[in-house]
């Protein structure tokens, strides 16, 4: 009977101090796991806290009314983290392409090529439907809105025909070089007309005093600054897919070399990726301060801007997720969250192209995915796959339709949506494309376009929120691309062996055969 009271009075402080024990180590396990998640994803923290900080320092700012001085020295120091990121866009997309294509066979190319092309047309007006869907639901448009903001008059002249014409010169440029600065655009010039009087030697001189109407516009082409990055893309795919076909004696040099290239870019931006939260803090603090009137116009656009974002969040959130859940079978949310640096940097530069070697970092080092894929895919989509643009064109049509009290006719809406598709995919990866790209929409449909001033107001806004559209659009092209390639992959992967084996089989023939003659 004296063993039994004992007993628990024994137990009793080691299975206090046993818990106790226990405790300790599931905080400390805790602490650690907590540790090593930030250490895991420090860059991303430390960018979305210049996000934070960015937007809180320019809120608060804004009540100080900076001077242009001001703002101008608070935007330095993002001016030249995207002049560096633009710097290092070319050498990136030159390397990457020629590369991965010069590694795949010709056939190999041409059908990642269709299914890519495929995908990005699916998607985009998959987008501009829902851009119109969105738009006539909600109802953005009212008048308010078009007599309360100020309107720019816009005589720039605007012609479908030349837009689309001007693709196809750019996809096949004259001068490669210059492709790399300067791109072929069409513009209307005002030309005297001939008469009795003039002669061939003053038809260039302009008599200011003239009316307009004594003037005749004629087309001509003239050379745009800004890289033509469809021509480079074409050009690159082109070479790179004949490089792979001459002998890997003669070829495989050249293609190392656009390798080494290409690792070399990939380095010096992992230093960069470090400069990442300054320049997004400076450039997000400073688009807010340059902004007038920042609450009257998202109070009398914010129909607009929220029509817009629900769609794009929509695309985000719902339709991406389920199409990489229904064809790859694997958690999307987790594909989401790795790209989150990519997506931070495209919000903040509102430029993929600029955050193109984000992307690749992440696309290599997070997701694994084929590099022959995402060198394939992730330049061509920064020219052609906009989807965020598509729904984008489309909702601002039917927007400004509804300021004019315009109704259009289903054979209008159909026109809106496939002429939203194709011109998003003729839009450069530029900031504020999608403006320009929206005076083609409304002269298909007979719009005003000077009405396209009003969307400047919101722009700076939009504009960064459709671009992160644009970008994961990319991302996840490539990977459901690399999904349905994988066999075609592993079959290419074989194929320089087989090649090999096929050349020494036909040296031995031709020794043979010279031995019997």
């Amino acid at each position: 009977m004296d063993g039994i009271p004992s007993s628990p009075t024994k137990s009793s402080p080691d299975g206090l101090e046993m818990s106790s024990d226990s405790n300790l180590e599931i905080e400390v396990s805790e602490q650690s796991f907590i540790l090593q998640l930030i250490k895991d994803n420090l860059l991303l923290v430390v960018t979305l806290t210049g996000v934070v900080c960015g937007t809180i320092s320019g809120l608060i700012l804004r009540n100080y009314q900076p001077s242009e001085d001001s703002i101008l020295i608070i935007s330095y120091p993002g001016e030249i983290f995207m002049r560096i990121l633009k710097l290092i866009i070319l050498p990136l997309v030159v390397s990457s392409l020629i590369s991965c294509s010069a590694s795949l066979n010709a056939k190999l190319n041409g059908k990642i090529a269709v299914k890519t092309l495929s995908y990005f047309v699916l998607t985009s007006f998959f987008n501009s439907c829902l851009g119109i869907i969105l738009a006539l639901l909600i109802h953005p448009g009212n008048q308010e809105s078009k007599t309360t903001l100020e309107l720019e008059k816009d005589k720039k002249i605007i012609n479908v025909l030349d837009n689309f014409l001007d693709i196809g010169r750019n996809m096949f440029p004259d001068n490669i070089f210059q492709a790399f600065f300067q791109q072929t655009h069409t513009v209307y010039v005002p030309v005297k007309p001939l008469n009795k009087n003039d002669t061939l030697n003053n038809n260039t001189d302009f008599d200011n005093t003239n009316s307009e109407s004594s003037f005749k516009m004629m087309r001509t082409l003239h050379p745009r600054d800004g890289s033509n990055n469809i021509g480079i893309i074409i050009s690159c795919l082109v070479f790179g897919t004949v490089l792979g076909t001459i002998q890997p004696s003669t070829g495989e040099p050249v293609i190392n070399f656009f390798r080494c290239i290409y690792e070399v870019v990939m380095k010096i931006m992992s230093g960069i990726m470090w400069l990442t939260p300054i320049g997004i803090c400076s450039v997000i603090c400073g688009k807010i301060l340059s902004v007038n009137d920042l609450g009257i116009v998202i109070a009398q656009l914010g129909w607009f801007v929220f029509t817009v974002v629900i769609g794009l969040i929509i695309y985000q959130f719902i339709a991406l997720q389920l199409l990489y859940f229904i064809i790859i079978r694997r958690n999307p949310f987790k594909f989401y969250w790795d790209l989150a640096p990519a997506m931070l940097t495209a919000f903040a530069t509102a430029s993929t192209a600029a955050a193109l070697p984000v992307t690749f970092q992440c696309m290599d080092e997070k997701l694994k995915i084929d590099q022959r894929i995402s060198r394939f895919i992730l330049p061509i989509g920064c020219s052609i796959n906009m989807d965020g643009t598509a729904l984008f064109l489309s909702s601002a049509t039917i927007f400004i339709s509804q300021l004019n009290s315009m109704t259009l006719s289903a054979s209008e809406i159909i026109t809106v949506s496939l002429v939203s598709t194709a011109a998003s995919m003729s839009s450069a990866s530029v900031p504020s494309a999608a403006l320009v790209l929206m005076l083609m929409m409304l002269t298909s449909i007979g719009c005003p376009v000077e009405d396209v001033s009003l969307l400047f107001a919101v722009d700076w806004l939009v504009d960064r929120c459709r671009t992160v559209n644009n970008m994961l659009g990319d991302c996840y092209a490539s990977a459901i691309i690399e999904h349905y390639s994988r066999d075609e992959l592993t079959a290419g992967e074989r194929l320089p062996l087989h090649q090999e084996e096929t050349k020494e089989a036909i040296k031995k023939n031709i020794q043979i055969m010279d031995q019997l003659c």
